[in-house]
């Protein structure tokens, strides 16, 4: 199953660094957090990544451009033979696709442009600047097994997000605007959609989160995974700088994928 991640947005609420790099690309330790949203998929099996963007979206090709050689040990040799030995490399298994979907684009319609490329199959579809630590696997599953056209999975952040409501079945029926109540549920994005989705996305002013999924609460075609443990987004300076501390103490609750280093075993 391929993933699907939005990385096109200009990122004004955290301006400070995103007016030099695009908002996924702000760093969490030595890494974007794009990187780590990667990371984590991949530790599930995920690892077929398409990446729609837009804004400054030279700087997300570069840095898969070079990331082959920044992940290897390497010998530079300038007599002549000039050439370059790789010793030992440490990337992933990733398949990255890297999509311009324009710079003013609407999430909705940066997901209508990577159509071609997802093809006629079901996906997974996130936020290019949050992390949780729900189970990918057991989403898959739950989305497969209702065969509703898309899961979303639902968090309880309160405060300054807008809300869904949620039924005995797990259900969405419905989405507010921002301002809930303390225990609200909200959209926390690793969605899973069927390609169906497609036939509810038009044109590059579509936003994904008003009429597409709004329309399918109203049909009855959204479930809802309710995740109760760690979920983070990355709106703000302040936000950031959480999970920089969660990742320099060595308790960031989606880094599963070292099991060599404490606090991080399988």
């Amino acid at each position: 199953m391929k993933v699907v991640i939005l990385a096109g947005g200009f990122g004004t609420r955290i301006s400070e660094e995103s007016h030099l790099i695009p908002k996924p690309m702000i760093g969490i330790g030595e890494k974007p957090i794009l990187w780590h949203i990667m990371k984590y998929y991949s530790y599930y099996g995920y690892n077929d990544f398409i990446i729609c963007c837009g804004y400054k979206q030279y700087v997300i090709k570069e840095f898969f451009a070079d990331y082959y050689l920044h992940m290897s040990d390497v010998t530079f040799d300038f007599t002549a033979e000039n050439k370059l030995v790789v010793h030992s490399n440490h990337t992933e298994p990733w398949k990255v696709t890297i999509i311009d979907t324009g710079l003013n684009t609407m999430t909705g319609g940066r997901i209508k442009r990577i159509q071609p490329f997802v093809g006629n199959e079901a996906f997974m579809l996130t936020y290019g600047d949050g992390l949780c630590d729900a189970d990918m696997n057991v989403l898959e599953n739950y989305h497969h097994a209702h065969g509703k056209i898309a899961t979303i999975t639902a968090i309880q952040p309160g405060g300054r997000f807008g809300s869904v409501d949620i039924d005995s079945n797990e259900d969405i029926t419905s989405f507010k605007e921002k301002g809930i109540e303390e225990g609200g549920w909200i959209n926390g994005g690793f969605m899973v959609l069927d390609p169906r989705i497609f036939d509810y996305l038009d044109g590059d002013d579509c936003i994904l989160e008003k009429y597409p999924l709004v329309t399918l609460a109203e049909q009855g075609e959204i479930k809802a995974f309710k995740h109760y443990g760690f979920w983070q987004c990355m709106d703000t300076m302040r936000d950031k700088m959480l999970l920089e501390r969660l990742w320099e103490e060595g308790t960031a609750p989606w880094r599963i994928w070292e099991e060599q280093q404490t606090g991080f075993v399988k």
